[in-house]
């Protein structure tokens, strides 16, 4: 208990230190000109254009959601705004991502035509996510049969489905081969509960988002329906009534684009400008998808434009480096992107990832300054968290008192504090992609989580607030800007924001008892990573291993194992025979089998041996095995993914 108290004081006196009533790291003028300029209300109003469109990868309307950005960003006056084409063709690949062909839908309907009546069911048109993407065209009258979860043979068992149509709560992509493949359905429709909260179920009037396998040999059609939709139908088929459906729908995949919308600043400096800060979000997903991701997006949208104007008109110097901002699709439009580009993925030194940043109350959110992985320690986390701390205070100050120099309020957004929280690396986004080892660049997340309304028909602009998109907005900006102008006389005021972190993540690490090895190793990355930023190079770790056996990853290819739609390791696995390894189905303390197999890769440096390694994926997610570890490096080494 005592080890607890003292982190806990030294914790609140250096954070007082850091993120006191004076700012941290930035000039206060240069505090005061982000914090005047940025505008929850603009950001807000770019939210609704976008909101508006069904933003599916390779889409028309995807497009229209970029040129939405780029027509925006040249009116703000970036002049070079465009957007990049890569083929997505189902058969070209980007590193570790097989593209996925394009899809779009034109119309989708689902009613039921039982006992000479039409009720609609599902409608496309009304609510794009009821159709499910990578639906194909179809027009089809049938029986419903209930198969429950659908996702296992016994689900099945004593029911006939060929020819009909099957109701099933697993995802659509879960239940396909089965219920198409096996047994001979023709369509499904679907009440998957994805994305578990602790109100999950509260509100049975949700639609979710679904989706079909992307490289699928049975081509099909899903339409996405309520809990209590279901339930309906569900009850009826109990009672023993025949429940018909007439499915039309008009929609498949095809050869298209991964488009990606990017501008920059320009750097000030011949030489640093060369190097680039990225802010990234990701621009596709299913209408309305607000806080996901239309949130992230327009916020680095309003960044882009904030900086170019106090910028331009001398309000904040112009930074030694470039500062550029992508609108990709979800992952593989980053895996693309830094593939089809090396000489970008080169060049940018840092990110700025935005992911749900903009939930309002009865979204029930929390805000995270997420880390990065423990493979990839580096300063860059601690000059955000600096600045969210210190916003947590003005914020709550001005909320309990009505007091603060700066409250970062919006005239039409809520306020309350942020409180927002300095939280332990998560994976489910683009930063996962930079954060790579392939790539290894540190990227700052800023996300919400929990969201009771993810991936709904319920995500809508209503429920974003324009005081939390400034306060995002905020954050990001202070931190990418000071990033890009960073220099070697900034570095006592960076050792302070270091050594706050640093308190934070051993109050962290003795709560959980966790060894003391590990956390030493990350610490020491995390001063070096500084002297590496500013050196223009990455930071080695420099670990003895006294001639032990030690896995490095090959230099192709580049990007996680699992990306969208597609699944690396698993496909190469089963070409060259390989089981599926032990470590993909581990259920640590902290973290699941995803996680460890995406960390171990990533440690798998050239520098550690699979003791090591071990001994770090233990620190991060729990207690493994180390034979699960070893068994895992070795079938990446029959893949020739590691040496």
């Amino acid at each position: 208990m005592r080890h607890f108290s003292l982190i806990g004081i030294l914790l609140a006196v250096l954070s007082a230190a850091v993120c006191a009533h004076t700012p941290p790291l930035l000039a206060p003028p240069e505090i005061a000109a982000l914090a005047n300029e940025l505008s929850g209300e603009i950001a807000k109003r770019n939210l609704e254009g976008l909101a508006r469109l069904h933003r599916q990868r390779g889409s028309q309307q995807f497009h229209s959601a970029a040129e939405l950005v780029v027509e925006r960003a040249r009116a703000y006056g970036l002049s070079d705004a465009q957007i990049l084409r890569f083929p997505a063709d189902g058969h070209t690949f980007y590193g570790t991502q097989l593209s996925r062909m394009a899809w779009d839908a034109s119309d989708g309907e689902l009613s039921e035509v039982s006992n000479g009546r039409e009720v609609k069911i599902a409608s496309y048109a009304a609510e794009p996510v009821a159709l499910a993407e990578d639906s194909e065209s179809a027009e089809i009258t049938t029986e419903l049969v209930d198969v429950g979860e659908g996702s296992t043979e016994a689900d099945y068992a004593g029911k006939d489905v060929r020819g009909k149509i099957v109701l099933v709560a697993a995802s659509p992509a879960e239940a396909q081969e089965l219920a198409i493949g096996r047994f001979g359905a023709v369509g499904m429709v679907s009440y998957q509960q994805n994305q578990k909260t602790a109100w999950s179920g509260d509100n049975d009037n949700l639609v979710r988002w679904g989706h079909l396998q992307s490289f699928g040999a049975e081509k099909t059609f899903a339409f996405m329906v309520s809990l209590k939709t279901a339930r309906a139908l569900q009850e009826r088929l109990r009672r023993g009534d025949e429940i018909r459906l007439h499915a039309t729908v008009h929609a498949g995949q095809h050869a298209g684009f991964y488009e990606i919308a990017t501008t920059t600043i320009e750097g000030s400096d011949t030489r640093l400008k060369n190097e680039e800060i990225a802010f990234s979000c990701h621009l596709d997903h299913q209408r309305p998808g607000a806080n996901d991701n239309a949130s992230g997006c327009v916020t680095i949208l309003e960044v882009a434009r904030t900086l170019h104007k106090l910028i331009d008109s001398g309000a904040l110097e112009r930074p030694t480096r470039t500062i550029r901002f992508i609108w990709p699709p979800e992952i593989e439009g980053t895996v693309t992107l830094l593939n089809a580009k090396p000489e970008l993925a080169r060049r940018i030194k840092a990110v700025v990832h935005m992911d749900m940043v903009g939930g309002g109350p009865d979204t029930k959110v929390v805000f995270h300054v997420t880390r990065g992985p423990l493979s990839l320690p580096s300063f860059v986390h601690d000059v955000a968290w600096a600045f969210a701390s210190w916003v947590n205070q003005e914020t709550y100050e001005f909320a309990a008192s009505g007091k603060a120099e700066y409250p970062l309020i919006a005239p039409e957004g809520g306020k309350e504090p942020l409180r927002a929280m300095y939280a332990p690396y998560t994976m489910g986004s683009d930063h996962e992609v930079y954060q790579d080892s392939s790539f290894a660049i540190p990227a700052i997340y800023l996300n919400d989580w929990p969201d009771r309304y993810i991936h709904t028909n319920f995500d809508t602009a209503s429920n974003i607030d324009p005081t939390k998109l400034k306060r995002a907005a905020f954050i990001g900006a202070a931190s990418g800007y000071f990033l890009a102008k960073l220099s070697p006389r900034d570095s006592p005021a960076v050792d302070r924001a270091i050594a706050a972190g640093k308190l934070s993540r051993m109050a962290a690490s003795l709560e959980r008892g966790a060894a003391a090895g590990p956390a030493a190793e990350y610490e020491r990355g995390v001063v070096a990573s500084l002297h590496a930023f500013s050196a223009g190079r990455a930071a080695v770790p420099g670990n003895k291993t006294g001639g032990a056996t030690i896995f490095s990853r090959a230099e192709q290819p580049r990007g996680p194992l699992t990306v969208f739609g597609y699944d690396y390791f698993t496909e190469h696995a089963k070409s060259a025979g390989i089981p599926k390894p032990g470590l993909l189905s581990y259920e640590g303390e902290w973290g699941s089998g995803e996680e460890y197999a995406y960390e171990a890769l990533n440690l798998a440096n050239g520098e550690r041996t699979p003791e090591q390694i071990c001994k770090m994926l233990s620190f991060e997610y729990g207690e493994i095995p180390s034979q699960l570890v070893v068994e895992y490096l070795q079938a990446l080494k029959r893949l020739e993914i590691v040496k």
